[in-house]
């Protein structure tokens, strides 16, 4: 019990001064970033905005002061996150950077593995986990100045895969990531904490891009493959999508923003934050248990192809 106060109280202790830290944010057109930026604001905090589109950027800009500034930025692109440093650099004016938080993401295309080609893969990997790698060490010496804290937004499905596609896949490496980099940078006092979602109302949740993006991947499939898994198995897996993202979808996005602002104000950031019960009392949990378990819980509710063994 006294080991356990003792934790509750050393998690308690929060750094001062945060009106003159900088902290950069990617994805913030919608969801967790955007939330996350205006919170940061009114914490004090300098903020320093990625957003993808312009109409992101200016809705982001509408009713935050002047400590809040917004640049477009790709994290796919090489140069476009380059240009984004370059400003940072800029706009710290050599202080270095408090805090980066590798935010922006996506989620779709997402299905059966065997209805994805190489590149609908490329398309989710080359957001969620080489755009965390490239702007990681684009932003890192401007970390290293500073002292100061990178946050990663991993899932829970980057500790229990559970559908397929690129996101389970991009979220394992981020996890993987966040974690060799904590290990590798520890010596420069840079703190490096992992965010695990459970299910939020967020774009990356949205029915419309989901299903859109199902009824595409099962068109380009061979008659072949197609006919194995039968229409009934479609319509059947449609159902599933949205029977979990209108049913397990928590509106509430400041349960994950206020793990974010802990990582970035606590004096001993935590590794790890599950945000949402889903994420505390299932998802995690479920990580630690044998494969066989977990295979069945999952092959319970999923669909069952018309051609299957069983």
């Amino acid at each position: 019990l006294t080991m356990f106060h003792f934790w509750l109280w050393r998690d308690s202790l929060v750094i001062d001064k945060v009106s003159n830290k900088y902290v950069f944010v990617t994805g913030c057109d919608s969801g967790f970033g955007y939330v996350l930026c205006k919170k940061l604001e009114r914490h004090g905090f300098q903020v320093l905005a990625g957003c993808l589109t312009q109409k992101g950027a200016d809705d982001l800009q509408r009713g935050t002061g002047p400590n809040l500034k917004t640049i477009l930025v790709d994290v796919t692109d090489a140069s476009s996150v380059k240009m984004a440093m370059q400003w940072v650099q800029k706009e710290t004016g050599g202080k270095g950077l408090w805090g980066l938080v590798n935010n922006a993401g996506r989620s779709v295309p997402m299905g059966p593995t065997e209805w994805m080609r190489t590149e609908d893969f490329h398309s989710t990997l080359r957001v969620n986990m080489m755009g965390v790698i490239e702007t990681t060490l684009a932003f890192l010496p401007l970390i290293k100045k500073a002292r100061g804290r990178i946050v990663n937004v991993a899932s829970v499905l980057g500790r229990l895969a559970a559908n397929g596609g690129g996101y389970c896949i991009s979220k394992f490496g981020v996890e993987s990531f966040s974690d060799c980099l904590r290990r590798d940078i520890h010596y420069f006092g840079i703190k490096v904490s992992i965010i695990e979602p459970g299910f939020f109302k967020t774009a990356v949740t949205s029915l419309e891009p989901i299903e859109k993006e199902l009824h595409r991947l099962w068109n380009q499939l061979d008659p072949e493959v197609r006919d194995s898994y039968g229409e009934k198995y479609f319509e059947k897996y449609i159902k599933l999508q949205r029977f979990i993202m209108n049913t397990f979808c928590d509106p509430d996005l400041s349960k994950v923003t206020n793990c974010m602002i802990h990582a970035l104000t606590a004096k001993y950031p935590r590794t790890r934050y599950s945000a949402g019960w889903d994420a505390k009392f299932a998802w995690i949990p479920f990580s630690y248990a044998p494969a066989f378990i977990v295979d069945s819980m999952l092959s319970a509710v999923l669909p069952r192809p018309a051609q299957s063994c069983s």
